[in-house]
């Protein structure tokens, strides 16, 4: 009888007790050269996002994207109605008086800031997630209660599965686990 392959591997991810162990495993692990890891825990741990070299966020900038095409789009809805396509001289006042326009135009920019917010937020995190390789894996329930976890994903280049393996065994984890896909 021919043997089951083993589902490809999404990583290797070990369990600690307390933040301090999260901490010290997340600072010896990058110092070792891994990159492509990730932290969980019940609660923020102050100095893993720098232990980690957290990266920062591209949805300030989404954000400033989506209030000038909102800006942008507001001011040219209200110019081509008053201007071109219905235009009303009221009191010799020109066609294209911008004072008028702003009302339109800032309700616009933040609405579309906002959405863009939303939206970019949701999109750079890869919500939503309904799936994730880690909810394989029975004790990372208690991700949410009283255990740090720290995942080093397979896709790293430095990952190698004995070596990684040992790597975490010497962190001194309450136990090493395989993360399948």
């Amino acid at each position: 009888m021919k043997a089951k392959p083993r589902p490809p591997l999404y990583g290797l991810m070990a369990e600690f007790q307390g933040p301090e162990g999260l901490l010290e495993a997340t600072k010896h692990a990058h110092a070792a050269g891994y990159r492509r890891m990730e932290a969980y825990s019940p609660f923020p741990v102050d100095g893993l996002a720098e232990a980690m070299e957290f990266r920062r966020s591209r949805v300030p900038l989404v954000t400033l994207i989506g209030g000038i095409i909102g800006g942008c789009g507001g001011f040219f809805m209200e110019w081509f109605s008053a201007t071109i396509h219905y235009p009303i001289n009221v009191g010799g006042r020109p066609l294209n008086s911008w004072p008028s326009f702003i009302p339109v135009t800032f309700e616009l920019t933040i609405l579309c800031a906002a959405i863009a917010a939303v939206l970019g937020m949701l999109a750079l995190n890869g919500l939503p997630m309904p799936y994730h390789p880690l909810f394989n894996v029975d004790r990372f329930d208690q991700a949410s209660r009283d255990r740090f976890f720290l995942c080093i994903e397979a896709r790293d280049r430095k990952f190698d599965r004995e070596t990684t393996r040992r790597f975490l065994e010497g962190l001194q984890p309450l136990g090493v686990y395989e993360v399948d896909h």
